[in-house]
């Protein structure tokens, strides 16, 4: 129930931050609520088709696409509000980030999969539909360069799966999960922890 509770949260939010990318790129409403769905939905579609997990989410559940679709729309009558707002978005993409990634480990467990594939699973729901909007939109993927965020999606599902395997029970875990990965990625946000990029500029080709 908690987690579908912040899943719905995460998809709407999600929604409007994809959905304010296809603004800056002046799209029609077809486009926004393109976007805004890719953005929300997109990982776990990705997830499921790779995994070979049937029916996807959202055709099981069409309220979840209905969600996005108007999230988006409704995003371009208060688009201005939504800027006054960025401290707030940004801190439920955090929580989002950290569903979809226990979402996608859950899932993963659930087929039998090994550790690994569950963290695989939980990386891809968690950020390909970050991707996916910026790819959409034509823009350099955010989740690449900007501060901690896969890598929190793959800390967040080997920390649950380290508590499921101690016996903690599936709630408590979820707890702990959500408040530990919440916390490292708003820290990552706020001190701008970035892994080590990689800058090789030479215009030299390889022979």
């Amino acid at each position: 129930m908690l987690l579908s509770v912040l899943y719905i949260i995460g998809i709407t939010a999600e929604a409007m931050t994809g959905a304010m990318s296809a603004g800056r790129r002046k799209m029609d409403w077809f486009g926004v609520m393109l976007v805004a769905s890719a953005t929300a939905i997109g990982g776990g579609t990705i997830r499921d088709i790779l995994l070979g997990h049937y029916p996807l989410g959202w055709v099981e559940n069409p309220q979840f696409l209905a969600i996005t679709c108007i999230a988006g729309v409704l995003t371009t009558g208060i688009a201005k509000w939504i800027v006054k707002l960025k401290g707030l978005f940004i801190r439920l993409d955090a929580l989002g980030l950290i569903v979809f990634s226990i979402i996608g480990t859950k899932i993963a467990l659930g087929m039998g999969l090994h550790a690994l594939i569950c963290m695989v699973s939980a990386l891809v729901t968690g950020v390909f539909g970050g991707l996916l909007r910026d790819l959409i939109c034509r823009q350099t993927p955010l989740v690449l360069h900007e501060e901690l965020y896969a890598s929190v999606a793959l800390a967040s599902s080997g920390l649950y799966l380290v508590l499921i395997n101690f016996s903690v029970n599936d709630v408590t875990a979820t707890i702990i999960t959500l408040v530990a990965g919440y916390t490292l990625r708003m820290a990552a946000v706020r001190y701008n922890w970035r892994l080590p990029s990689f800058n090789y500029d030479t215009e030299t080709p390889f022979h």
